[in-house]
């Protein structure tokens, strides 16, 4: 299909889960004549929900891939999960798109999880539709929603429909800006007209649609100062540069699952929303002549693409989606990998309508599409001409936050899960899988729960290999807080040769792990069993007298002990520096050390109070508090033991809108209430 950069929209559908994206992504496709019907998210039928887990689920969980033909224009429509545990997918599929529709239900209300998607546009400067979904409801609340919207983000929002309700469905819809007035009907809108007692609406909202337009165009506002009016065509113009620029949000109404509103929303998408070739500030950096260029979507320009998802398919191999920025990429061509500096041979192109992969020959500037079997090509990597060469922006992706420790469920396995999960990782940057040192636990770390629960899945459906979460160990430590004299004697007589070794050693606090002195005078030990005592000492360290934790932070001192001529060895001594090891410790006041971990967590201001209380139940210290924007950022030390999953609680508490960031900092000492509690449970173990 030969197609120009501006006769293409790139939309990412977006929305808190469950509000109906999947579906407004199925009415569009079968409007545009891409799908022959509409199918449910309930039967597993839509194209954007192929897989398997997706469909078991019932939500989606992949940014998914389709296109339409709608007038002439090619629409591709990246359906991106609304869940929180996906959010890398949202962050790969914005970075392609030059737009976004965001689906709310007509409730009403703005929920947070639809407040950090239009904010998270907002800050990327990604062109914004709302579609207010659900009106085929009983007791959809269109001007509520409205409402609700313009008090979050007034002077930005730009409603350009009013409903045409009948006993409390939306039956049609009044678009302002055309002043034209449609009901829905079995075979598309049908024109009527605008009904006598809904003109005074139209007016209202004809001139807030020109105060808006005229606010963003200088021109326009010296008009509209000097005669309070604008064209039709004026007004148009300038709604589509405050999209263009992000300063008006307009709003549609409808319903997905009834096809309502859905052909007035693609009309609106094609009239309003960039064109792939009017993207801007699309930066790199020129590798060539080391400076940051702007790159124009344009055909004849040498090739500059940005692969934003990658696919492991156990069958088909490796599938890259990429998103053409500059130039036309053909099949058969050569290309420069900026990121690990190969080159690659571009084989077969496809456009993707979710799992079904059609080929074509080239990909046009500003289009988006696949390519297969990419050795050296990795998601954020950027492909370009290699006599032009350019590297894109990585793509930004979340830090885990949630660790889980994970095993095979049968024995002998254990490289096939982490062969699995490692080919998963190609596909997925938002975890990771990393050995702790302390506990020997392998260590999976993700968004939450639901996107682990996931890959746990994935790795059964994909390598048929089982594998298992449990909550991770927590790597204590031991020291002491007093000091002790302790002796060591190891004797033991079996005919021949005995052995014989005799310590006295002092015990105290250090700054350093571990520190090894000798004071012995008069050769009561010999020089040549120091080395002995010391192993022997710091062989101990490993397991500490209360629960087995290793220790940390004890100086000891050899200062006494005796030997015999025969019978004593290295071996000797390093026991009797254990037996001197394990009494001095008991005698020294040994304590329980825990992690404390430095949390830093935004959250909006409304929630300030119920976190920093919630973190004050966990033991932890507020150590200050600031102000970014409309968030307050709460730096805190609590103990590791009581944020194991705090990731959920977080987003229960703010209803999903605080976030935040862990690293350690320190050991400090278990509270004595809670000490014959975690050593009853290691001994356990």
């Amino acid at each position: 299909m030969n197609v120009q950069s501006e006769n293409i929209r790139n939309i990412a559908i977006v929305g808190h889960s469950g509000e109906g994206k999947t579906t407004l992504c199925e009415a569009m496709l079968f409007n545009g004549g891409a799908i022959d019907r509409q199918g449910k998210v309930p039967d597993g039928t839509t194209v954007s929900d192929f897989d398997e887990l997706e469909k078991a689920k019932k939500m989606s969980i992949y940014t998914s891939c389709s296109y339409l033909i709608w007038k002439d224009v090619k629409v591709n429509l990246l359906d991106l999960p609304g869940y929180y545990d996906f959010e890398g997918e949202r962050a790969e599929g914005l970075r392609a798109a030059g737009g976004a529709c965001l689906v709310i239900g007509a409730n009403g209300v703005l929920p947070i999880g639809a407040q950090s998607i239009v904010d998270y546009c907002l800050k990327l400067g990604k062109p914004l539709i709302i579609f207010i979904n659900g009106m085929d409801k009983e007791n959809a609340d269109y001007l509520g929603t409205v409402q609700a919207l313009r008090a979050k983000y007034a002077g930005k929002l730009a409603p350009i429909q009013i409903p045409i309700m009948e006993n409390g469905k939306m039956q049609g819809c009044i678009n302002a800006l055309q002043e034209r007035a449609y009901l829905f009907k079995e075979g598309g809108p049908q024109e009527i007209p605008i009904p006598e007692n809904m003109k005074d609406q139209v007016e209202e909202m004809k001139a807030s649609l020109m105060e808006t337009a005229a606010e963003n165009d200088e021109v326009l506002l010296d008009k509209f100062f000097e005669t309070g009016d604008l064209t039709r065509e004026e007004t148009i113009r300038g709604i589509r540069l405050g999209i263009a620029s992000v300063n008006t949000i307009p709003v549609m109404a409808g319903s997905a699952l009834q096809n309502r509103g859905v052909i007035n929303l693609l009309n609106e998408i094609v009239t309003y929303m960039p064109q792939a070739s009017e993207r801007m500030n699309t930066l790199a950096d020129d590798l060539q002549n080391d400076k940051i260029v702007n790159i124009p979507t344009v055909s004849d320009a040498p090739f500059a693409a940005q692969v934003f998802k990658t696919v492991i398919d156990p069958y088909s191999g490796k599938l890259s989606y990429l998103k053409s920025f500059r130039g036309v990429l053909k099949s058969g061509s050569t290309v420069w990998n900026a990121n690990t500096e190969t080159e690659e041979r571009i084989g077969q192109i496809y456009q993707m309508r979710g799992k079904k992969m059609e080929p074509v020959d080239e990909l046009a500037a500003g289009d988006i599409g696949a390519v297969n079997k990419l050795s050296n090509t990795n998601t954020g990597d950027t492909l370009c001409d290699i006599n032009a060469k350019v590297r894109f922006t990585p793509i930004h992706f979340p830090k885990p936050t949630l660790f889980m420790a994970v095993a095979a469920e049968k024995k002998g396995e254990e490289d096939k899960v982490f062969a699995g999960l490692a080919k998963l990782r190609e596909e997925d940057y938002t975890f990771s899988i990393e050995k702790n040192a302390e506990t020997a636990e392998m260590l999976l770390g993700g968004q939450g729960d639901v996107q682990l629960e996931t890959l746990v899945k994935k790795v059964k459906s994909r390598y048929g290999v089982d594998m298992k979460l449990s909550s991770p160990k927590i790597a204590y430590r031991e020291t002491i807080r007093g000091n002790s004299d302790a002796e060591g004697k190891h004797k033991k007589q079996s005919g021949g040769h005995g052995q014989y070794g005799h310590v006295k050693i002092r015990f105290s606090p250090a700054d350093e792990d571990f520190v090894f002195e000798e004071e012995v005078v008069g050769g009561a030990v010999p020089k040549n069993y120091f080395p002995a005592v010391e192993k022997g000492l710091r062989e101990c360290m490993e397991n500490g007298p209360l629960a087995g934790y290793p220790v940390v932070g004890v100086k000891a001192v050899l200062y006494d002990g005796s030997y015999h001529d025969v019978d004593s060895n290295e071996l000797s001594f390093k026991m009797a520096a254990a037996i001197a090891f394990k009494e001095g410790l008991k005698k020294a006041t040994p304590v329980l050390l825990e992690p404390i971990h430095r949390l830093k967590i935004a959250v909006p201001s409304d929630y300030l109070g119920d976190v920093m209380g919630d973190i004050n139940k966990r033991r932890g210290r507020i150590m200050g508090t600031d102000t970014e924007g409309e968030n307050s950022i709460i730096t805190a030390e609590v103990p590791l033991a009581e944020i194991m999953e705090y990731t959920m609680e977080l987003r229960s508490l703010t209803r999903g809108s605080g976030k935040f960031v862990s690293e350690f900092l320190g050991y400090e000492d278990v509270p004595f209430m809670l000490v014959d509690k975690i050593v009853e449970a290691a001994k356990k173990e």
